[in-house]
C-alpha cells in the first residue's frame, strides 16, 4: 500500500491530471505484482463504468449545458431577481435563489458558477456590488448545486458505496437548504455595512418575469417531480431533463438551436469523458484495494485505535478539508470513499449521513485554493483576479463550515426526510 500511495502522489504532485495518476499507479502496482492478472485491469475498468445508473451524470451535465446556450438560466436569473430583488441586497439574493433553482436541474457546481458568473456579475457591477462580493457569491452559489439534487458528487458517492441515489438525493435537501439560508445571512450583513442598493419592486415585471421563466421552471418540476414521485428513476429523469431542454431549444431558438446544441454538446462530452475515464480508474482502484484487503486492514487499525463514530467523523472531516487544498472533488470522492467507507460501515456509521458530509466537504472544497475550482470559473468568465474571488468566499466559507459542524453532530438533520419518505412509502 505504501509504494501504490507513494507513486500516486508523485503522479500527483508532477502535475498529472487524477484520471491519469489514479490509472497509472495502480496499473503500475497491477504489473509489479506477479500475482496479479493483467487482464483484471481492462475487466475491472469496463465492468464499472457500465452500470446503469451512470448514466444519469451526462444526463444531466447536457441538460445544464443546454440550459446555458438556450437563455433558461437567464430567464430563472430574471425572475429571482424581480421576486426578492427588491430588498436590500436583493440581488445577491436572487443570485443565490438561481443558484438553487440551476442546482436543482444540473448538478453541477462548476457549470453553475461559470454560468453565473457570466449572468449575473456583470449585472451586480453595473448596480454598486463590490467586485470582491459580486465573485464572491457567485462562487459559493455553485456550492450549493452539489447539496441540491439532483447532485453529481452524491450519484457518483451512490455508485461508489452501492447506496440508493434517491436516499441520497432527499438526505441532500435540507443541508443544501441551510447553505443557501446561510449565505443569505452572509448577504443580509453585507447590505447593511456596504449600504447595498435595491430594487423597485413591481408586480407587473414580476409577473412578466415568472410568464418568461415558466419554461425554466417547469424542468425541475419533472425532473423533481419525476424522481421523488416513484415515476423516473435518476438516469431517466436526467434523460427527461435532456428531451425537454432540447425540445425547448428546438422551439424556442429554431435555425440558431443546432449550433448552440453543437456547442453544448461537444462541452458535454468532454466533461463525460474526463469523468468515465475517473471513473474507470476507480473500478481497477476497487479492485486492487478488495484484492490486497487493505480497507478490512485500515478498518481493524481503526477500531483498535477505540474512536468514538463522532471523533472519527471530525477528524476524517478536517482530512478531507485539507486534501480539498490540493485536489478537486472528485478526487478526493474517488480516493478516499472506497478506503474509508468500509471503516464507517464498522463503527456503525450511517452510509448516507456519511455522504452528505462528504458532499459537504467538496462544497467546501469548490472555494477552498489553491485548487477551488469554482474559484477559477469565476475568475476565467468575469476576469476577476483570483485573490479577489478568495477574499469574497471567505465569509461564505465560514458559514458553510458552520453547517458542516451542525450536520456532523446532529445526524437527524441529515436524515430525517430520507427516513420520513421510506416509512411514508413502506409503512
Amino acid at each position: 500500500m505504501a509504494f501504490l500511495g507513494s507513486l500516486l502522489f508523485t503522479l500527483l504532485a508532477l502535475g498529472a491530471p487524477i484520471a491519469v495518476a489514479l490509472t497509472g499507479a495502480t496499473v503500475a502496482f497491477i504489473l509489479y505484482d506477479p500475482l496479479l492478472s493483467t487482464s483484471a485491469i481492462f475487466r475491472s475498468f469496463f465492468s464499472f463504468v457500465n452500470k446503469y445508473t451512470l448514466m444519469a451524470i451526462p444526463f444531466f451535465i447536457y441538460a445544464g449545458f443546454l440550459m446555458e446556450r438556450t437563455g433558461l438560466i437567464r430567464k430563472l436569473f430574471r425572475f429571482a431577481d424581480a421576486l426578492i430583488g427588491w430588498l436590500p441586497g436583493g440581488f445577491a439574493y436572487a443570485t443565490i435563489l438561481a443558484a438553487v433553482m440551476f442546482g436543482a436541474i444540473s448538478g453541477s457546481s462548476t457549470a453553475m458558477a461559470a454560468a453565473m458568473g457570466l449572468v449575473a456579475y456583470p449585472e451586480m457591477i453595473k448596480r454598486g456590488y463590490p467586485k470582491w462580493m459580486a465573485a464572491g457569491v457567485i462562487a459559493t452559489g455553485g456550492g450549493i448545486a452539489i447539496l441540491i439534487p439532483p447532485s453529481i458528487t452524491l450519484i457518483l458517492y451512490g455508485v461508489l458505496t452501492e447506496q440508493s441515489i434517491v436516499k441520497l438525493f432527499f438526505a441532500g435537501v435540507a443541508p443544501g437548504l441551510m447553505l443557501a439560508i446561510s449565505d443569505a445571512v452572509i448577504v443580509l450583513t453585507m447590505a447593511a455595512l456596504l449600504a447595498l442598493p435595491a430594487s423597485k419592486f413591481s408586480v407587473k415585471e414580476l409577473w412578466a418575469a415568472f410568464l418568461d421563466a415558466v419554461p425554466a421552471l417547469f424542468m425541475p418540476v419533472i425532473v423533481l417531480g419525476g424522481l421523488y414521485g416513484g415515476v423516473l428513476t435518476p438516469t431517466e429523469s436526467g434523460a427527461a431533463a435532456c428531451a425537454y431542454a432540447l425540445a425547448y431549444g428546438a422551439f424556442a431558438l429554431r435555425g440558431e438551436f443546432f449550433k448552440e446544441a453543437y456547442y453544448a454538446t461537444q462541452r458535454a462530452v468532454n466533461l463525460t469523458a474526463i469523468l468515465f475515464f475517473v471513473l474507470g480508474g476507480v473500478g481497477i482502484f476497487q479492485f486492487l484495494l478488495a484484492n490486497q484487503g487493505w480497507p478490512q486492514d485500515v478498518a481493524e487499525w481503526v477500531t483498535e485505535l477505540g474512536l468514538h463514530p463522532i471523533a472519527f467523523l471530525g477528524l476524517l472531516m478536517v482530512v478531507l478539508l485539507m486534501l480539498s487544498m490540493f485536489l478537486t472533488g472528485v478526487a478526493v470522492l474517488v480516493l478516499v470513499v472506497p478506503v474509508i467507507y468500509p471503516v464507517s460501515i464498522t463503527l456503525g456509521i450511517d452510509p448516507i449521513h456519511l455522504g452528505i458530509l462528504f458532499a459537504l466537504c467538496i462544497e467546501m472544497g469548490a472555494v477552498i485554493p489553491p485548487v477551488g475550482l469554482n474559484l477559477f470559473a469565476v475568475s476565467g468568465t468575469t476576469g476577476v483576479p483570483v485573490t479577489t474571488v478568495m477574499r469574497g468566499s471567505f465569509p461564505f466559507l465560514c458559514t458553510d463550515g458552520c453547517v458542516l459542524v451542525l450536520c456532523l453532530l446532529v445526524p437527524a438533520i441529515v436524515l430525517w426526510l430520507p427516513n420520513l419518505v421510506v416509512q411514508s412509502v413502506f409503512g
